[in-house]
């Protein structure tokens, strides 16, 4: 392999790990991220590790905070425009894999929710969870252009500080949400799932919104 496509991998290997580093929580919002210590941890020389971190703040995913870069955080206009993409975009996935999921696709979904039953009571592994879920319908939906578009909202989501899974009781609520919107797309429900998504984002935007503000009240 040539120097130029060496560079080329290690640059794309070094943004993952620090998308994925902030996307499971071992980097939060206002965090700083230093280049030395991130080239230590994963392995790699800082130059890719430096082309990384222009790159996640070209995406808004980091932000200056003098001459140090931070991982970003989202006020609640923020939270409350990116929910509604969300929201939108999802449900039209929902809508999609109505239409064009194959019995394998359906089953897949089927097959994972049998399993994160397993997995309540565990904010962290429920998280996890969750976005596999909804990625499987986001490519059940056949659709590269709406898929690339939530990748770009799940990696916007990665700046929020906590998950709503976390919430009592939210688990559980989840996981019916989803049997709902699995059953629509396995009857080819278009409608049914567009609008079953809709609701299981609108309910967990509630959610969450209720949590940080019992969290304000607290302090």
């Amino acid at each position: 392999m040539e120097r130029s496509q060496m560079l080329k991998v290690a640059q794309k290997d070094a943004y993952d790990m620090i998308l994925e580093a902030i996307d499971i929580g071992v980097y939060k919002p206002g965090d700083r991220l230093v280049e030395s210590e991130l080239a230590e941890r994963f392995g790699v020389s800082r130059t890719p590790i430096r082309e990384a971190l222009q790159r996640l703040e070209t995406q808004s995913l980091l932000t200056r905070d003098g001459r140090s870069l931070i991982v970003a955080s989202l006020d609640h206009n923020q939270l409350a425009e990116l929910y509604v993409v969300r929201a939108e975009l999802e449900g039209l996935a929902a809508r999609l894999a109505a239409r064009h999921a194959t019995p394998e696709e359906v089953q897949v979904l089927r097959e994972m929710l049998e399993a994160d039953r397993s997995l309540i009571g565990d904010p962290s592994a429920m998280s996890r969870a969750n976005r596999r879920f909804h990625k499987q319908v986001h490519l059940a939906s056949h659709n590269r252009f709406l898929v690339q578009q939530l990748d770009l909202v799940h990696r916007s989501m990665a700046l929020l500080a906590t998950t709503s899974l976390a919430i009592e009781g939210r688990d559980v609520k989840t996981l019916d949400e989803h049997e709902v919107i699995v059953a629509a797309i396995e009857n080819g429900d278009g409608d049914g799932a567009y609008h079953a998504l809709r609701e299981h984002i609108s309910v967990a935007f509630q959610a969450r919104l209720k949590s940080d503000a019992e969290a304000v009240q607290a302090l």
